[in-house]
């Protein structure tokens, strides 16, 4: 399987740049691949260890639903908010609890799950990782039950590797899309879209809301935004996706930024430019995303409300937006009203 240049940040002095107050993101240490050797594609083989408030599962969660995998490949569900200061283990890790109490539900959420991937019933997600002699703690992760293996921690490769094995992986859709375009022409287009959504959208929006120095962020709200304006203009010939009349993994990957952008990354990432309901084609773009089948149950924002403002310095989670509709069901309105006049992002 190609390697997907987009999936990693350039690494260089990035001791010191974190120093400076930029977030630099590290490297996933598990690059395996189904259709290895030691990994064959076969149905029920394979478990996803996933966080429904994390974008980068959100990827895999999106592709395992659009390529009608949820019956072949098990998944459990970690906590949204990770571990504290007083857990035995350590802090910041994740967690399969789900008798945890949520504090914006002031209930346990019935999404979560105990972890029955590795047959061990480990509480961590770290402790899946030293079964390997690892440190990493991150999710998502593609675990192997039968060889009792990590396959690959990288959400990109993740996805391609589930849309190349789809059928053999044992999917229960015929009409599921090419996540990867076959035409070279296209699939060269959909690598620069990749590239762009990953630096300026997935990346760039915890660069301005993770980075303490300002010009950082600045640089990164600019091109957030500088982007957006860009997508919806690519949307405005009436082309139904990024690519045209079918859904890729271009459309794949920028969705669960989008879809976070007016609920969440407003207010945390401090992406207070402009509301995705303000780009009208990049609207009704999201709207028509979140109406394929499978992909609203395929992400919680009671989730990411949880974890990320579960994480902000005093934990209080916002209840908005409400207006002009409560969202997600708001995702069911691609014509609601778009606010007028000319966007900024200097």
């Amino acid at each position: 399987m190609s390697r997907d240049i987009s999936t990693q940040e350039d690494q260089t002095n990035a001791k010191a740049r974190r120093a400076k107050g930029e977030f630099v993101r590290g490297l996933s240490g598990f690059r395996h691949a189904i259709g290895d050797a030691d990994f064959p594609a076969e149905p029920g083989r394979y478990h996803l260890f996933v966080a429904l408030n994390c974008p980068w599962c959100h990827r895999v969660t999106l592709a395992r639903a659009v390529l009608g995998l949820e019956a072949s490949i098990s998944m459990d569900v970690a906590f949204p908010n990770r571990t504290g200061e007083d857990d035995p283990i350590g802090p910041n890790l994740w967690e399969f609890a789900p008798d945890r109490i949520a504090t914006l539900t002031g209930e346990s959420l019935a999404e979560c799950t105990k972890e029955t991937g590795t047959g061990q019933g480990f509480r961590l997600a770290k402790q899946i990782y030293q079964q390997e002699g690892s440190e990493e703690q991150s999710v998502p992760i593609l675990y192997d039950k039968h060889a009792k293996r990590i396959v690959n921690n990288e959400s990109a490769e993740i996805i391609r590797m589930l849309d190349a094995h789809a059928a053999a992986l044992g999917s229960n859709n015929p009409n599921r899309p090419a996540l990867v375009p076959t035409d070279p022409d296209m699939a060269e287009t959909c690598a620069q879209l990749n590239a762009r959504i990953y630096t300026t959208i997935n990346n760039g929006a915890y660069k301005a809301g993770f980075s303490s120095d300002q010009a950082v962020y600045a640089k990164a709200f600019a091109e957030y935004f500088e982007t957006l304006s860009w997508l919806d203009e690519l949307l405005s010939d009436g082309r139904p996706f990024l690519l045209g009349q079918g859904f890729t993994e271009a459309d794949l990957r920028l969705f669960p930024t989008l879809y976070r952008h007016d609920p969440v990354y407003v207010m945390r990432m401090k992406l207070n430019g402009a509301r995705i309901l303000d780009y009208p084609h990049l609207w009704r773009w999201l709207c028509r995303v979140y109406a394929l089948t499978g992909v609203a149950d395929a992400g919680s924002l009671v989730h990411c409300r949880q974890g990320y403002f579960g994480r902000s310095w005093n934990g209080t989670i916002p209840l908005g937006p409400f207006s002009p509709r409560p969202y997600p069901e708001a995702y069911r309105l691609p014509d609601l009203p778009h606010a007028s006049g000319t966007r900024k992002t200097d």
